[in-house]
């Protein structure tokens, strides 16, 4: 017990949060541990203990104070300790859009399934809406682009529904994100672009330099928050105006983490502007609470230059759980037999120095990011464990005759088959995935133009398209096939085929097939 108040006291508990806890509990309600921590923001470990120490009664997964020790505590609570409850910046607003939250709140319960190796946790629709209403209460949003890095929360869509003027682009890894926000987006008649990245490779061209708003949820590891941060930085146009929006939360007991990801901050020039505490609570994540800060970051004149130079640099291992964690295992080692009778030109990934050193090495974020400048008839591609879902990329970024990958764990084709099918056959041979290239389509002219597409993946596709229709077709003018293609496939225009999500990739031959049906008499 603490000695001045009399109330329960719990070793490394911030003393605030028991009082919050107790609060609740004091009216004799029923709750349910998950709901109690939500509520209170305090970690699990810390609800826990303080239950321990206090008269309970039980109902299945439910739990309430018995009378007489309600009783006490809300007498002790009524002397004087009664927590004060901060203001909510924006709580004020929430009623006015209820409807919003309602629809937000369906959104959420028929989104995919949160991946527990991308740390996903999703936020409460009142944090969704809440999130969008503070961008509007702080923002002049006239005029104004955003940009989402990461949005399982799908922030997107309530920024769209309170501010439809809001132009917004989503950045995620998690194909089945984006096409649940295209989706939706399209119902309701919203200006949201999806872009597919893994953010450890690079910010996809077209969102660098695209936003005067970023908001990112990221891992909660120091490498986690520095890496979508500084994406973050890169996607702004204008440094000294832009804004980046932080939701990071730590537990009260590993306040050294929280320092960590505040040093990757401050190495960032970054200025807080603003931090919010607890503004955002989430269905999970109890370790801290289930609740998370949120900053507003202003960037300096040295920020873009920082995000620039850390951002190659930030560990692989951003996340808490599965082969990309913190503390995973060390990754399986490739040697020169995974390249089997392969005999590369270029070397792709982290290969061990000791493996063909007289042959050139790339980078995976700079083979995604621009064209090989040199030929290259066979490839040999390291893609560590973690990173599968950069696979379909990695080889349509090539024109190679033959790539060799070997993940550290077996990708597994799915539909990568179907999807690649135009380009490459597709083999496993033990953990390595190989690909033969197609000879080139010369009748069908769907085929050609898909197949023209598909080589020239680092080129704008509405491009790309737009100079295979008119070779397919002959009479048409450029301006032409361009409205022809973007009538066909809105989605095309700014974007290079490694940035499309995959259901634009399965989309890409109807759509192809559309534009020529819609071609034959141009006018």
């Amino acid at each position: 017990m603490d000695e001045t108040t009399g109330l329960p006291d719990v070793e490394g508990m911030d003393p605030r949060r028991v009082h919050a806890a107790l609060s609740l509990l004091a009216d004799g309600r029923w709750w349910s541990l998950a709901a109690l921590v939500r509520e209170s923001a305090a970690p699990r470990r810390s609800v826990e203990a303080l239950l321990a120490g206090l008269a309970v009664e039980r109902d299945g997964d439910r739990f309430r104070l018995d009378a007489e020790q309600a009783r006490k505590i809300g007498d002790l609570l009524a002397g004087g300790h009664q927590p004060f409850a901060a203001a909510d910046p924006v709580g004020h607003l929430l009623p006015e859009y209820q409807a919003v939250v309602e629809r937000v709140a369906d959104f959420i319960a028929r989104a995919p399934r949160g991946r527990h190796v991308l740390d996903h946790v999703a936020a409460t629709p009142e944090t969704v809406v809440r999130r969008a209403l503070l961008l509007g209460a702080r923002f002049w949003l006239a005029d104004t682009r955003l940009l989402c890095v990461g949005d399982h929360d799908l922030t997107s869509l309530a920024v769209g529904m309170i501010h439809p003027q809001v132009e917004t682009m989503v950045v995620d890894i998690d194909e089945r994100i984006l096409a649940y926000i295209d989706e939706r987006a399209a119902e309701l008649g919203l200006s949201i672009r999806t872009r597919w990245a893994d953010l450890r490779l690079g910010l996809p061209g077209s969102a660098v330099e695209f936003a005067d708003l970023a908001v990112t949820d990221p891992p909660y590891t120091p490498d986690g928050v520095g890496l979508f941060v500084s994406r973050a930085v890169q996607g702004l146009r204008e440094q000294g105006r832009g804004r980046v929006l932080l939701a990071y939360g730590a537990s009260d007991r590993t306040p050294t983490l929280a320092l960590k990801v505040q040093n990757a901050l401050r190495d960032l020039n970054l200025v807080s502007e603003a931090i919010y505490p607890d503004f955002n609570r989430y269905y999970g994540a109890e370790a801290i609470g289930s609740a998370a800060d949120l900053y507003v970051l202003r960037p300096t004149s040295k920020s873009l230059p920082a995000a620039i130079a850390r951002a190659d640099r930030f560990s692989a291992a951003i996340y808490t759980q599965g082969p990309q964690a913190v503390e995973a295992r060390e990754q399986v080692k490739v040697s020169a037999a995974d390249l089997g009778d392969v005999r590369p030109d270029v070397l792709v990934g982290a290969w061990p120095k000791d493996v063909l050193p007289e042959v050139p090495r790339v980078r995976l974020s700079t083979w995604l990011a621009k064209p090989y400048a040199a030929k290259v008839r066979q490839a040999g591609v390291a893609l560590p464990a973690g990173m599968e879902a950069t696979l379909a990329r990695v080889l349509l970024a090539t024109r190679a005759e033959r790539v060799r990958v070997v993940p550290a764990e077996a990708a597994g084709l799915g539909e990568l088959t179907a999807v690649l099918e135009p380009v490459y056959e597709l083999v496993e041979d033990g953990r390595a995935i190989e690909a033969v290239r197609r000879n080139e389509p010369r009748d069908d002219p769907a085929s050609r133009i898909l197949r023209a597409v598909m080589d020239r993946a680092h080129g704008k596709v509405a491009n790309t398209w737009r100079d295979a229709l008119i070779d397919v077709q002959g009479d048409l003018t450029k301006r032409q096939a361009r409205a022809l293609v973007a009538e066909a496939a809105p989605w095309a225009a700014d974007v290079t085929l490694l940035e499309l999500p995959m259901h634009r990739l399965r989309e890409l031959p109807d759509a192809i097939r559309e534009c020529l049906a819609g071609g034959r008499t141009p006018g």
